[in-house]
């Protein structure tokens, strides 16, 4: 049985040479009187973007940053100034209505609920995804695309027509109030695997796989050291979804949990109908649970714009 290392550097070798040939097969000729029919084409690869393109862009940015701006110039005034209309400067009460905030709701607990609901399905989720898209990728199996298509169905299913029979599911084994009952049913989903299995589709190339098993990888090793660092950028853009559709899932968790162990938007919903005409406080509340997102976003951002542009160079 040939070693790990053996196996990374045999996979690292191939890989530059599938590189290379892919590389050779697509780009110019060299050989004078020439010319690269694809960038004639598309008028060169190196275009630039005009004026329109960043004119769209920054309406976009201006118009999701907006909502954003609103909430933080509003839950830094008190209700009265917010009375005579919306302002426009910020003022100098955001503290003291964040205070207010944690003095109404189990603000800290829902927080840590949150970060722990959203971290274990955002890891499980990639996870699992990982090792269902490379099986659906690349491996050849009886079925497959059947199953393949039946699960990316699934995303056609309504999620409320599951909460009935699934909190039944939940009050029968106890968990009913606890963070299991968020976590568990949010493990895997339809949507990871099928996009884990496009990513791995077009990333990893077969002869990759078929050279570390000449060598003496098994199946294991040879995902683990050979598609999930190919994946990584779509396993990282995968988890950065995940961990914010997970944050703001507010329909199941409001369903499942009780108001003394919420996650952050059932603590919210609770701060609304408590403080349901004081919105400084109310908004206060909704910008100290969007702080960790931009925490995530900062973090996670740079694997997301290298996701984004490979997939953008492979097509």
């Amino acid at each position: 049985m040939t070693s790990v290392p053996m196996v990374e550097q045999t996979a690292g070798r191939k890989a530059a040479e599938a590189a290379k040939r892919r590389r050779d097969r697509g780009g110019q000729d060299q050989r004078p009187g020439r010319v690269n029919v694809r960038a004639a084409k598309t008028g060169g690869y190196n275009k630039r973007p005009g004026f329109l393109t960043y004119g769209l862009l920054g309406a976009v940015i201006l118009g999701s940053a907006l909502p954003i701006l609103w909430s933080v110039l509003v839950a830094s005034h008190d209700s009265t100034a917010i009375a005579k209309g919306v302002p426009l400067i910020p003022g100098g009460n955001f503290f003291a209505n964040a205070a207010t905030v944690l003095d109404t709701i189990p603000f800290w607990r829902a927080l840590g609920n949150s970060v722990l609901v959203s971290t274990v399905t955002a890891a499980s989720v990639v996870i699992f995804s990982s090792l269902a898209g490379f099986a659906f990728a690349k491996l050849r199996f009886k079925g497959s695309k059947v199953l393949l298509v039946f699960v990316v169905a699934t995303m056609a299913v309504p999620t409320q027509l599951g909460v009935i029979p699934l909190f039944i599911v939940m009050s029968k084994l106890g968990w009913t109030g606890t963070m299991g009952a968020v976590i568990i049913p949010g493990l895997v989903t339809a949507f990871g695997v099928f996009w884990m299995t496009q990513y791995l589709q077009d990333a990893l190339p077969d002869e990759l796989i078929e050279a570390v098993r000449m060598d003496g990888a098994n199946m294991w090793q040879s995902f683990w050291h050979v598609a999930l660092p190919a994946a990584r950028p779509a396993a990282a853009m995968l988890a950065l979804f995940t961990f914010v559709a997970t944050w703001t899932n507010f329909f199941w968790p409001l369903i499942v949990l009780n108001a003394q162990n919420p996650t952050l938007p059932v603590a919210l919903a609770q701060l609304q109908s408590a403080r349901f005409v004081d919105y400084s406080v109310v908004l206060a509340g909704v910008v100290l649970s969007t702080i960790p997102l931009f925490i995530v976003f900062a973090v996670a951002g740079r694997h997301l714009v290298a996701g984004i542009m490979q997939g953008a160079v492979k097509g």
